[in-house]
């Protein structure tokens, strides 16, 4: 299955959905785009400095009649798609969406720890959770090892959704005195779910399973027992990745010539500050250093009574781009050392 655009594999999302469960309510429609958005979002967030940078053609998570692979860049898409969609239907239940859902208060009342109790209002991930595995799962059709992964992997990301929630607590006693507390369980933002499922992906576990497996029952059970004896909370995958440094079009990779890197700025992390390294250098290429002149508002006054105004302003800014080392005249040009 190609799906070329986002808004094409949304609307897949959506009308899969609607086979399990029937027709949602149009807020129960839009929750589910929005959290396949969220994931898409994520992923290209996560990876904008990395060589596999979430690209267009990886944004597919069933493995029926298309590129079927499965490395760990695979694994992260499964992930942090199905905790998109379970994170933003457990958001919009708390802001009342549906009609069906409230808060979660199954362990209200209930010792929590020395001087709490659980009590408030949780945001409901077992709703989430519920939806979205039977709409994200339900994509998954086949019965190899690589279903089994992917469907691994999108627990993962619903584990991750349930495993990075903050738990907020109330004071209560005379005067502030806080002599006891009342706790309750909210998500965090979207990006440390993104944030956990990133280093998931730097660790994921690689599962010997494709040589020689086939769709028998006795290898279905064998695939099986593999899978559940490792976490749930942990990503796999099948197969080492490509090399991401190169052009590849039938895997649909553009590789990293021509791709923008970052060597200077004062909020840098150190991942973004070693990009024209990671997407040059190690790959064969030279950094093209390039002058552009960008213009945005500055300079802004108020005026009464009602209006902003403010000047355009120009400045000039440095670029860094990945380039192909030319081949000076007369020999062979240096080219940076490939690191494997």
């Amino acid at each position: 299955m190609f799906l070329s655009k986002p808004s094409v594999y949304i609307s897949l999302f959506t009308c899969v959905l609607q086979l399990i469960t029937g027709p949602l309510p149009e807020t129960g429609n839009s929750s589910v785009a929005a959290g396949a958005q969220s994931g898409i979002e994520e992923c290209k967030y996560q990876f904008a400095w990395d060589r596999w940078n979430c690209p267009e053609r990886a944004l597919q998570l069933s493995s029926y009649g298309g590129l079927r692979s499965a490395n760990r860049e695979t694994a992260f898409v499964h992930a942090i798609s199905s905790a998109g969609v379970m994170y933003t239907l457990t958001r919009n239940c708390s802001l009342g969406d549906f009609d069906n859902c409230g808060c979660d208060d199954s362990r209200n009342g209930q010792l929590g720890g020395q001087g709490w109790l659980w009590g408030g209002c949780s945001d409901n991930v077992g709703f989430g959770e519920t939806i979205s595995k039977q709409f994200v799962d339900a994509l998954e059709t086949g019965q190899d090892a690589r279903a089994a992964m992917n469907l691994h992997n999108n627990e993962a990301g619903r584990k991750a959704v349930k495993g990075t929630m903050k738990r907020t607590c109330k004071c209560h006693g005379v005067s502030g005195s806080c002599t006891t507390q009342t706790c309750w369980l909210q998500l965090p933002e979207f990006r440390e779910v993104g944030a956990h499922l990133k280093e998931k992906y730097h660790a994921a576990l690689k599962v010997d399973l494709l040589q020689g497996a086939s769709n028998s029952a006795a290898s279905r059970g064998a695939i099986a027992d593999t899978f559940r004896s490792i976490s749930t909370r942990e990503l796999v995958h099948l197969e080492d990745s490509p090399d991401y440094c190169l052009e590849n079009k039938t895997l649909g990779l553009l590789g990293t010539e021509g791709r923008e890197c970052l060597k200077r700025g004062r909020a840098l992390g150190r991942w973004e500050r070693r990009s024209c390294r990671r997407l040059c250098g190690d790959c064969g290429l030279a950094v093209e250093e390039r002058r552009a002149e960008t213009v945005s508002s500055c300079n802004c006054k108020f005026h009464w009574c009602c209006a902003v105004r403010c000047e355009q302003c120009r400045r000039k800014v440095t670029k860094y781009f990945c380039s192909r080392v030319e081949r000076p005249r007369g020999g062979a040009a240096h080219k940076p050392a490939r690191k494997p």
